[in-house]
């Protein structure tokens, strides 16, 4: 482990680019690349997740389990750590975030994370188990089979689930079903993007595919209820909120097993 601020912005030079900004106290910070006015999304996520875990767990917050899935570079997992959770265990598709994730955690001291590569696809829930607390941060949008995902992360959730997403303008209607006359209501609607151009350039805000779907509210809520949810709550997005979570075009979840 660095042993000196120089050691640590040493090292924070070498595993650059950041994507998120890290308070490393005495050893300083990481700078993101990411423009001043996007900046504050991450700040604003966390305060919404925070108060949903807080509110839900309380001073049970050192007795629980969390997994993040989709971890990134471990911004949340790493907060949740800081709350003083049990154990909170990290996964990503991206080697590359690991390194920064265990790299922050070793210099913060933070003993109760461990981080590991993975697929939310292909999440074990016979292996890990259940986690009273799940978290799905900024993963859904660019998932190219996100209800598959849904079910796996129900499944390894035995609380709450605090998902966060890019939403679409909302489209509700009838199909017809069969015949003319047979017609069923579709409940909100997936969006299609073509993620090729940064996937295929290996921009590491990307899926694992080049296909990313992007859900409308009532699509992302009728989801969450199919994957097994019992009940979903809206986050409501604090003043002074990233711009995007202020119109609701990204949203934060509570769903509730």
């Amino acid at each position: 482990m660095p042993t000196s601020a120089q050691e640590v912005q040493a090292r924070i030079a070498a595993l650059g680019p950041w994507f998120y900004e890290f308070d490393l106290g005495v050893h300083g910070r990481t700078a993101s690349v990411l423009p001043p006015g996007v900046l504050p999304i991450h700040q604003t996520r966390l305060e919404m997740v925070s108060r949903v875990v807080d509110g839900h767990f309380g001073d049970r917050l050192p007795k629980i389990r969390c997994i993040d899935v989709g971890c990134h570079e471990g911004y949340y997992s790493v907060a949740m750590a800081r709350k003083g959770v049990r154990e909170v265990r990290g996964i990503d598709l991206r080697e590359s975030n690991l390194v920064k994730a265990r790299f922050v955690a070793e210099v913060l001291g933070l003993r109760n994370v461990v981080y590991e590569q993975g697929n939310c696809e292909d999440l074990p829930a016979d292996d890990i188990g259940q986690y009273e607390l799940c978290l799905f941060l900024g993963l859904l949008y660019h998932l190219e089979n996100p209800m598959l995902c849904l079910r796996k992360i129900c499944r390894v959730t035995s609380e709450l689930c605090v998902i966060e997403t890019q939403v679409i303008d909302e489209v509700d209607g009838v199909a017809e079903w069969g015949a003319r006359e047979w017609t069923r209501p579709y409940h909100g609607v997936l969006a299609l993007i073509d993620e090729s151009g940064e996937f295929y350039h290996e921009n590491p805000e990307t899926g694992a595919s080049p296909l990313a779907t992007c859900p409308s509210p009532n699509a992302l809520r009728f989801m969450l209820e199919q994957a097994g949810f019992r009940r979903v709550e809206f986050v409501e997005a604090p003043p002074g909120a990233y711009e995007q979570h202020r119109r609701g075009k990204r949203v934060v979840c509570a769903a509730y097993k």
